[in-house]
């Protein structure tokens, strides 16, 4: 009995649930993994009986023998404040089943994590999303589909999820965070760890514009290799469609999306140059029944019913609320239904750079500047690249590469 007041008072100074705080020791436990969690929390009955349960009980639970000892001695216990403790000195927060911001569409799945540290908005992680993935390097094309449907599905309030890798991930939280959309993060390292470290400013900007990070690693945990295809059941459990954006033959974006496809989640992909090596993905799974995707459209027709009202609804609340202002509504429905402002008119410097760049194949700028010697005079040809620019007509690509936007 005093044992139990001690563990009841140890909860009461963590200010974490005594639920959840169950959850995270069941979790540090070794040799228990996410089906085993669950699976023990289900013959518990209650996930604070695990503080109370003989070591006879804790084994009937479907513990390993090691695993109830660690738990029964109370070294769990001491794990999971400790791990608490790392997870708000980080700034996170943990959610485990207990908790109602938990994503509702990970208990669908198989082998749903037994915790989730979260940096952010936890909320965003019940509303539709669509996962989008793909090869960490990405021709010019498939840059910028990824940045362009992100940005198109954003804008009609779906959230953006990815894993923050180099290349597709990299573009598809950009290009939502672009027009003040929503994305989530999922990472295969601990909260506190930037992976890759050149997308900090990217991690910070997603924080800071609403969005969220997520891991189910503890708090310090490395980049270990395997750690991030087992990741990738999350972004297809969480979302109700994957999007798979170039992808090689043997590539992890192929587990996110078989994962899809085992979850009941609908798949995406985006058609690519059949001699390009990064097409293979999404043009298999397009031959596998994928639904081939060019623009915001061919993922909108194919949500359920239900997520497109819900959005819709969304939308038409948002108007509401800024009916005061002249013409917001009509700008508003506008910019979902994917009608901008008139894009300002060209100039003839500026038609002619037109004329040399493409959307699939990226134009370095000597080349550039070499083919029009004979019209435009470099300074001329800078000029109107610049003006292209501001006019979002034309996109710059790392070493002076430039493709027209999308």
């Amino acid at each position: 009995m005093a044992e139990g007041y001690t563990v009841a008072a140890e909860i009461k100074r963590s200010g974490l649930a005594e639920p959840s705080l169950a959850w995270l020791a069941l979790a540090l436990t070794p040799k228990m993994g996410p089906t085993r969690c669950g699976r023990a929390m289900q013959r518990l009955g209650a996930a604070e009986q695990l503080w109370v349960a003989s070591l006879t009980e804790l084994e009937a639970a479907g513990l390993p023998a090691s695993a109830a000892q660690f738990i029964f001695d109370g070294r769990a216990r001491t794990a999971a404040l400790a791990e608490w403790a790392r997870t708000t000195e980080a700034g996170a927060a943990i959610l485990t089943p207990a908790d109602e911001n938990y994503p509702g569409r990970l208990l669908e799945i198989y082998d749903p994590p037994s915790v989730l540290w979260v940096r952010g908005d936890a909320s965003l992680l019940n509303e539709p999303g669509i996962a989008v993935v793909g090869t960490r390097h990405p021709s010019p094309y498939g840059a910028g589909m990824a940045e362009m449907l992100a940005r198109d599905l954003a804008r009609r309030g779906l959230v953006v999820l990815s894993g923050m890798a180099r290349g597709v991930d990299t573009c598809a939280h950009k290009g939502a965070l672009d027009i003040g959309g929503k994305t989530v993060a999922v990472w295969g390292t601990g909260i506190d760890v930037i992976y890759p470290k050149e997308n900090k400013r990217l991690a910070e900007q997603i924080i800071m514009q609403g969005g969220a990070i997520l891991s189910e690693y503890p708090v310090g945990t490395f980049p270990a290799p395997q750690n991030f295809p087992i990741r990738n059941r999350i972004l297809s459990g969480m979302s109700v469609g994957v999007l798979v954006v170039e992808a090689a033959e043997y590539s992890g974006t192929r587990i996110t999306a078989r994962c899809a496809i085992e979850q009941n989640r609908d798949v995406y992909a985006v058609p690519g140059n059949a001699t390009n090596k990064n097409a293979w993905g999404p043009n298999t799974l397009i031959k596998q029944g994928a639904k081939l995707t060019a623009t915001w459209e061919d993922v909108w027709e194919d949500l359920p019913s239900q997520v497109r009202l819900e959005l819709e609804t969304a939308l038409e609340e948002q108007a509401g609320r800024n009916e005061s202002k002249p013409g917001a509504t009509a700008s508003l429905f506008a910019e979902a239904a994917g009608v901008g402002s008139a894009l300002p008119p060209m100039g003839d410097h500026e038609r002619l750079v037109m004329q040399h760049l493409r959307q699939d194949e990226a134009l370095q700028l000597d080349e550039l500047i070499e083919r029009l010697e004979a019209e435009l005079g470099s300074g001329e040809i800078f000029t109107a690249l610049f003006e292209l620019e501001l006019a979002g007509r034309v996109k710059q690509m790392p070493g002076k590469n430039y493709v027209k936007s999308f």
